[in-house]
This record gives C-alpha cells, sequence and structure tokens, in this order.
C-alpha cells in the first residue's frame, strides 16, 4: 500500500501563521521534500522538530519527483513543502501531485499560508471572480503578449513579482491596461514591513520609477469594466410589457413592472403596449 503525499503550506513571513495541524504533519511524515532544505531546517529548528529532507525544486523536478514517487510507492509519506506558502501553487508542486494523482497516490492539502489569498482579501477590489496568473514571463516580448491576452478581462487578476522587476511590469500594465485602472500592491505581507498600496497603474508606475523596492509584491488588478448596455428603447419597453402580460400580468401592473426595470415612463409604456 503506498504512503500519502501530504501538502503542506509554510508561513509567508510570520512564523505564527503555522497552524498546529501543519506542525503536527511535518512531525508525522516520514520524510520532508523541500524547495530549499536550508530554509526549511529553520523552519523545523523553530518547531523543534529533526527530519529527513530530499530536495524537490523547479530544475530537478523529473528526478526529485521520481525518487519521491518511488518511496511514497514503498509506503512512506511524504510532507512536500515549499520556502513560503502553499504547495503547487504557481510552483513545481502541482507535476508531483499530478504523479501521485496518475499512480493514484492519496495527496491530503493542508490549508494555510497563501500570498494570493491574502492579498485578493486585503486589496478592496472585487473578489467574487478572479484570475490568478502567478509571475509573467521575464521576456518583455512575452510579457506583453501575455497582457494582451488579458486585455478584455473582467475578473480581478492576481499577479506574483518580484521587486527588480516591478517598474518594467507597472509600465507594461499601464500601457495595456490604462493608467487609470485600479491596483493594489501588496508587499511583504504578514511581515515587519507589510504595506498595502491601493492607487492606479499610472500613480504606481510613478511611485516606484525612481528606484526598485524591496520585498516580494502579490499585485491584484482590477478587472476591465463591463461594457454599459444601451438604454431599452420606448418600443422595447412595450413589448416588454405586451410579453409580461402574455404571461398573466394586467396591462398596468406589467408598465409599471417595466417601468421600473428601465426608468422608462410608465405612462408611455402602457400607451405603446395598449396601441400595439
Amino acid at each position: 500500500m503506498s504512503g500519502t503525499l501530504y501538502l503542506v503550506p509554510t508561513p509567508i513571513g510570520n512564523l505564527g501563521d503555522i497552524s498546529r495541524r501543519m506542525a503536527d504533519t511535518l512531525a508525522q511524515a516520514d520524510f520532508i521534500a523541500a524547495e530549499d532544505t536550508r530554509v526549511t531546517l529553520k523552519l523545523l529548528n523553530h518547531l523543534g522538530l529533526k527530519k529527513p529532507m530530499v530536495s524537490y525544486y523547479r530544475h530537478n523536478t523529473a528526478a526529485g519527483g521520481q525518487a519521491v514517487l518511488e518511496r511514497l510507492l514503498s509506503g512512506e509519506s511524504c510532507a512536500l513543502v515549499t520556502d513560503a506558502g502553499t504547495p503547487a501553487i504557481s510552483d513545481p508542486g502541482e507535476e508531483l501531485v499530478a504523479a501521485c494523482a496518475a499512480q493514484g497516490i492519496p495527496v491530503v492539502s493542508i490549508p494555510g499560508p497563501c500570498a494570493l489569498v491574502t492579498a485578493l482579501a486585503a486589496s478592496g477590489l472585487p473578489t467574487g471572480r478572479f484570475t490568478f496568473e502567478g509571475f509573467l514571463p521575464m521576456n518583455k516580448k512575452n510579457r506583453r503578449a501575455h497582457l494582451d491576452q488579458l486585455r478584455g478581462e473582467g475578473r480581478t487578476m492576481v499577479f506574483y513579482e518580484a521587486p527588480h522587476k516591478l517598474q518594467a511590469t507597472l509600465a507594461d500594465l499601464a500601457e495595456v491596461f490604462g493608467p487609470e485602472r485600479p491596483i493594489a500592491l501588496c508587499r511583504e505581507l504578514t511581515k515587519l514591513h507589510e504595506e498595502i498600496f491601493r492607487t492606479t497603474l499610472g500613480e504606481a508606475a510613478e511611485h516606484y520609477a525612481a528606484e526598485p523596492p524591496r520585498g516580494e509584491f502579490v499585485l491584484v488588478l482590477a478587472g476591465a469594466a463591463a461594457p454599459e448596455e444601451a438604454p431599452m428603447t420606448l418600443e422595447e419597453g412595450a413589448a416588454r410589457v405586451r410579453a409580461l402580460r402574455a404571461e398573466g400580468l394586467s396591462l398596468r401592473d406589467a408598465a409599471r413592472q417595466v417601468a421600473g426595470e428601465t426608468g422608462l415612463s410608465r405612462k408611455e409604456l402602457y400607451q405603446r403596449a395598449l396601441e400595439g
């Protein structure tokens, strides 16, 4: 019988954010697959834990993933961690999860710290529908091509960005989406110097133009405004009144309802529907 892969989030800055369940899972796992074993060792020392670790990161997903997979198939349990945040979200852990799913190996995802959710919740922008875009391409041409595909996106967009690339990214965002598009720049989340800067793309580009900022960023960008619908004409309103009458409403009630929905004159709707 195979073991279980546990996806264990780690704090994105504040060690107080680690939960009892996260700590217990790390303690109970047979071994830990870490993005950087040196970073994970600091966390284990904070928790007073000693565990065997293996490296699993973007440049060794083939060999490292196969080694983890073989141990899982032999019955060992593994806790997968990144340096900060939730494994498999904008992270090579997604490949390991897919491999486990293909082999029928159980995967248990432990809830915990996630920069994109933390930033989105605090952004002040609509959260009901959003799209997570992760890190944009480093190449300017590829980055612009990707942003052009999002030009008409109506959902709130969430990006990760490194400080040394922020100026170029803000310039491209302002050019594609316009300088007046609202944005929240969330820096150093959960850390001592946490900052949430709610502004527009134009003002953000100007604010950070002098010198690159410090700290990792999550950018939460407002989606495109929905196009305004053309107001209903009197003739269209009258047709709506007649349709409501066919459903059983009286002419008076139908005219009153359509007037309330459209702002058209109840008397004019009544008269036009009567004539029709």
